[in-house]
């Protein structure tokens, strides 16, 4: 079996080369940190994105050059200034601190968790100037004792506490109550402050073709079933399963051959945070949901983990080669129509939808929680390089996928393909 254990710390690697805009996009955001260093203080710059357009890449390269100037030139105006990367994920977490090990300008205590900063910097009593913070859409927005946050919304926190916030953001990957982001609640926080707003827009992790992305977006942002895109295959292996066993098996195939093949699943099997294995069942199919890892390696570059099922807590922020992904019971097909039914009753992530104080109209949390579940889809849709398979759990849109698939002009895969 091949393994690319380095896959997710070359994709955020600070070396990896960068597009013009990516490399002027840097620039702008140093040269804006420059100026509100010397005062005007706190600002805010916010890098919008969807899943796959490169934000991560440019806040490892933004990161490097601040720290290598912070530490090493007595001549920049980041000279001496003390800076953070915080990222409320922790299988993100862990690749950063393993790029900060082989770097003499990155040290691994740069990167940490917003809750743990923000602790320590009240512990000490000390301020910072700049924090940039990735994956910004998970930062909470409502107190979480259980993870020692006892404020209100840690982006305001870290706001109070940096001169400079930097900051990424893709409103379709919100995925808990508790982190629970809009536009608009955002703009409600950064608007205050010095701010800007850069929007990236082309798509780098997959080798899909624009049409099939506006196919999976169409598919999870408007709840609609749109005819497959007739060069959805062109230089990408975009298959539909009516056999959940036989897209496991070509998953496998897909692994042995290149490494980072893996199958995932949106919510709404049996799933409880006890420590025990819980399945997930579709006819001959039968495999665990992943299970807690503790080693500093993330889940997807485990070998072991192609006998596991990944959630969006575990490959959330992650490129695979190959995706196998499952449509669980939440997600339906309404009958003699294109669109989509979002189940509720059939969610068994129950930490998802925890309720908040500030949220009391019962028809804005529903259609909050069904955003945040098909969000969770965008997600899974977004993490394949190569290719991305398709199994859907209801059985009128499984058929409708086949459908789909055969009237794009496409064929469905053989068995052992």
């Amino acid at each position: 079996m091949i393994e690319t254990s380095n896959a997710a710390i070359d994709k955020l690697s600070p070396f990896k080369q960068l597009t013009t805009e990516q490399e002027s996009l840097v620039e702008d955001i140093l040269d804006f940190t420059a100026h509100h260093l010397k005062g005007d203080y706190p600002a805010t710059y916010t890098i919008v994105g969807d899943a796959g357009t490169g934000k991560s890449v440019v806040l490892s390269q933004l990161f490097d050059r601040l720290q290598k100037a912070a530490r090493k030139d007595s001549s920049s105006p980041f000279y001496q200034t003390t800076n953070y990367f915080l990222v409320n994920h922790p299988e993100i977490l862990k690749v950063y601190r393993e790029i900060a090990g082989h770097l003499p300008e990155l040290y691994k205590k740069d990167f940490a968790r917003p809750t743990s900063l923000i602790n320590q910097l009240d512990k000490k009593q000390e301020t910072i100037d700049v924090a940039i913070i990735d994956e910004a859409h998970l930062l909470l927005s409502k107190p979480d004792h259980y993870n020692n946050f006892y404020h209100d919304n840690q982006l305001v926190e870290i706001i109070k506490r940096a001169k400079v916030v930097v900051i990424v953001f893709d409103q379709y990957q919100v995925l808990r109550m508790k982190s629970l982001w809009t536009s608009e609640r955002l703009h409600h926080i950064t608007d205050q402050y010095p701010h800007k707003e850069y929007h990236l827009t082309k798509m780098f992790r997959m080798n899909a073709t624009p049409q099939l992305v506006n196919w999976f977006n169409t598919f999870t942002n408007d709840y609609r079933l749109a005819p497959l895109p007739q060069n959805a295959r062109d230089h990408y292996d975009f298959r539909i399963y009516d056999d959940a066993e036989e897209m496991r098996q070509a998953i496998v195939r897909r692994n042995h051959e290149v490494g980072l093949s893996r199958i995932l699943s949106t919510s709404g099997y049996p799933s409880t945070l006890d420590g025990g294995k819980h399945y997930i069942k579709e006819g001959r199919f039968k495999m665990p949901w992943d299970q807690y890892n503790y080693t500093v390696t993330p889940w997807a570059e485990l070998p072991q983990t192609i006998d596991e099922v990944g959630s969006i807590y575990t490959c959330q922020g992650f490129d695979l080669n190959y995706t196998g992904i499952i449509l669980g019971p939440p997600i339906s097909q309404v009958p003699d129509t294109q669109r989509l039914q979002i189940n509720l009753d059939r969610y068994t992530d129950t930490e998802a939808f925890k309720k908040r104080a500030d949220l009391t109209d019962p028809q804005e949390i529903t259609r909050l929680e069904k955003r945040m579940i098909m969000n969770s889809l965008n997600v899974l849709f977004k993490r394949g390089v190569y290719g991305t398979y398709i199994y859907a759990h209801d059985p009128l849109l499984r058929q409708t996928l086949c459908q789909l698939f055969s009237a794009a002009g496409l064929h469905l895969p053989k068995k052992g393909d």
